[in-house]
């Protein structure tokens, strides 16, 4: 990763947590108060830092477009709000019984599993009315935006991604259309929506829409393909999280059924298609061209 591209994500990333530190911050207040220890728990995991790259999808999309970044940065928290309610619950013991995420530990390995599951479904819920109160966007925006968050997120997304995941485990018979169907449901529904976000507050055409779709599905799926690949060559200290722990646990990821190298192939053309479904933006679309080979070649 060169270091505009470095400097770039910092540089949005900050604009993103001063915002976010808008809404939440770590208090100081009596950590012994139950609905204290629901707000410290929540935050906790929300300002543990990350790539942040779901929200600065969504500001660069809008950006494309000339949205105004303004308008996009409430739909930015409210997808970052769900995305780590989905960390917290995915490290729980019944899911992937992590014990260390983004370098420290886990949300329920600090405040106990049952005040981590409210966490979660705090922040879940939070996010749905934070983006219904939006009120820089028009109703009908907002509206759809709800709309596509909770497809994303819920039954025929996310959720249903981690369904399957919990399903398939240790099982042998497993064929490469199920894999994908994973992680375009578990992982790419939430980019997707992301990368389609943006563009749905610019007032993106109907055809720009479908250009972004393709980009987000293409790009949702290498970054899991990528976290696949990383898991199985990654150390502890690069991923901030256990090193090898899918392969432990006997998880259906892209390496168990296609191989290291066939992955790596595989991540390779994902990315070219998403760079494919940009060129009709030229050097408009430079940053998400940009964003797009950078989850290839990432470390965490």
């Amino acid at each position: 990763m060169n270091d505009d591209l470095k400097t770039y994500l910092r540089q949005q990333a900050g604009i993103f947590d001063r915002y976010l530190g808008q809404y939440y911050r770590r208090s100081e207040s009596d950590p012994e108060e139950p609905l204290e220890i629901l707000q410290q728990s929540m935050a906790y995991s929300l300002l543990a830092g990350g790539k942040r790259l779901r929200p600065i999808l969504a500001m660069g999309s809008c950006r494309l477009f000339d949205g105004d970044l303004e308008r996009v940065l409430p739909v930015a928290l409210a997808i970052e709000m769900v995305h780590t309610y989905s960390l917290i619950h995915d490290d729980l013991p019944a899911m992937d019984d992590d014990n260390f995420r983004r370098g420290i530990p886990t949300n329920h390995k600090v405040y106990g599993e049952g005040m981590a599951i409210l966490a979660g479904d705090a922040l879940l819920t939070d996010a749905f009315g934070f983006l219904a109160g939006a009120e820089t966007l028009t109703e009908s925006t907002r509206l759809e935006l709800v709309r596509g968050l909770s497809r994303a997120a819920g039954s025929t997304g996310m959720v249903a991604g981690q369904a399957i995941d919990l399903y398939c485990e240790g099982r042998a018979d497993v064929s490469r259309e199920i894999l994908f169907d994973l992680h375009r449901r578990k992982t790419g529904a939430m980019i997707t929506f992301s990368v389609l976000a943006g563009g749905m507050v610019a007032g993106a055409r109907t055809e720009d829409l479908e250009r972004l779709e393709t980009y987000g599905r293409s790009i949702g799926l290498a970054f899991q393909v990528a976290d696949d690949v990383l898991d199985e060559t990654g150390t502890e200290a690069e991923l901030g999280k256990d090193a090898g722990s899918d392969r432990e646990k006997d998880k259906l990821t892209s390496v168990s059924l296609l191989g290291l190298e066939q992955s790596r192939v595989l991540l390779e053309e994902l990315v070219q298609e998403a760079v494919e479904a940009l060129k009709p933006y030229g050097e408009r679309a430079a940053r998400l061209r940009q964003l797009a080979e950078y989850i290839a070649v990432r470390k965490n």
